[in-house]
């Protein structure tokens, strides 16, 4: 992701001389959907202001973490020219927020009674001194795995539920000559793998290494095991994974190549965009060991602060859009999330879908509801960043199992 830092700032140079040709009623949106599934969701957006008469100016900057995006927004807003809209995670929002940069959006969420619906784990980051500053679009949970229906069915059959069974269906999967495991070499997608394999080893472990940021949880004999698990799952991954985007690694279990894929449930959109059907031609599962549980990621829409009325009204249409029951239904239904809203009803939803719906009740009821460390929900960026570097040192073989341990303990003490 570090790696488009070059082209953001081009890009955000770009914009900067452009935004003069965007009308003063329409939305200026800077996201990161840039991918078949994301586009096909974020269309619904479009077509949804367009029909209240709000036009959209698309500033999408690709890169599935985000992190190219942030980088253009800062120039943006040291330019003085901030865009009217940005796609944002958890702790994004809140040092925006600090800075004073965002609109109060809360005149609207009380009239329209926004606390009473969203989730308060959501609202940790949707809300900042009091005051409404972004409105949510879903929420999508990351520990998920994706399988090919056909690979799993001659792999033996039946969805692994621990991890012993993972490694069995594995190395099945690698006996009948394809990849067993497609992945991206990018730092979050490993992250993103990580957080899963660190919540299969308990919730309590979870809280107390990625919330709580204990040391000795962060630098011990289970943190050991989980870097373990992830060298292990490093066996199972071809050669050319370096640098794959997460989204052609969904189109390698989609295409029969690989036999599954451990990511986020926004790569659903990617299966339902080349036709395939939940059940039929793809299985969707919890990361083993993780059933109950639930780390999450929300997708929300940040307005910054605009001096022209017209666009000011604009972000007031945008945010009622974002929040309109029947909207979060349509757009997570299509993205492969689940709506930000629990008066949402479940009935335009697959089988994916529902299991969603349903796993984050749960977890929310059982307290086994966890921000994702791996995108932002669970720690500061600069944490966020110390354990990247150490996770994805370690996959790539520089680190064995304990000197990451050691490593990651020291990293996020430094970063804190």
């Amino acid at each position: 992701m570090r790696g488009y830092l070059g082209t953001a700032l081009t890009t955000a140079a770009a914009l900067v001389l452009s935004t003069s040709l965007v009308k003063a009623a329409d939305v200026e949106v800077l996201h990161w959907w840039t991918s078949g599934g994301e586009a096909a969701a974020l269309n619904v957006l479009k077509d949804d202001l367009a029909g209240k008469g709000t036009g959209w100016a698309d500033m999408p900057v690709a890169g599935g973490g985000g992190e190219a995006a942030m980088t253009t927004l800062r120039a943006r807003v040291t330019a003085g020219n901030p865009p009217t809209a940005v796609q944002m995670l958890g702790f994004d929002i809140q040092d925006w927020a600090k800075e004073s940069a965002l609109a109060d959006l809360t005149e609207t969420a009380k009239a329209e009674g926004w606390d009473k619906v969203v989730p308060a784990a959501l609202q940790a980051f949707s809300t900042y001194d009091g005051k409404w500053v972004a409105a949510p679009v879903n929420v999508h949970s990351t520990n998920w795995v994706w399988i090919s229906k056909s690979a799993l069915d001659a792999a033996g059959g039946k969805a692994p539920e621990t991890w012993e069974e993972l490694v069995a269906v594995l190395d099945a999967m690698k006996a009948n000559g394809i990849t067993p495991l497609a992945h991206g070499g990018q730092a979050w997608q490993e992250a993103t793998m990580f957080d899963a394999v660190v919540l299969s080893l308990g919730a309590d472990f979870y809280k107390a290494a990625m919330i709580d940021l204990d040391p000795a949880a962060l630098g011990g004999e289970k943190m050991v095991e989980a870097f373990n698990r992830m060298a292990t799952l490093r066996s199972y991954v071809d050669d050319n994974f370096s640098g794959r985007d997460w989204n052609l690694a969904s189109a390698m279990v989609i295409n029969g190549e690989a036999g599954m894929q451990m990511m986020g449930d926004w790569a659903k959109g990617e299966f339902l965009k080349a036709g395939k059907v939940p059940g039929v031609d793809f299985v969707c599962i919890r990361f083993p060991g993780t059933q109950g549980m639930v780390t999450f990621n929300s997708d929300q829409f940040a307005m910054f602060k605009q001096t022209d009325a017209g666009m000011q009204d604009a972000q007031v249409q945008m945010a009622k859009a974002i929040m309109d029951p029947a909207f979060q239904s349509a757009f997570n239904v299509v993205k492969g999330s689940v709506p930000a809203r629990t008066d949402v009803p479940d009935t335009a939803f697959d089988d994916c879908g529902k299991k969603g719906i349903k796993d984050l009740a749960e977890a929310n009821t059982n307290g086994t509801l966890f921000g994702s460390m791996a995108h932002g929900h669970a720690a500061p960026a600069a944490i966020k960043n110390a354990l990247y570097d150490v996770v994805t040192a370690h996959f790539n073989g520089e680190y064995d199992a304990a000197t990451a341990a050691t490593e990651l303990a020291a990293a996020v003490e430094a970063a804190k």
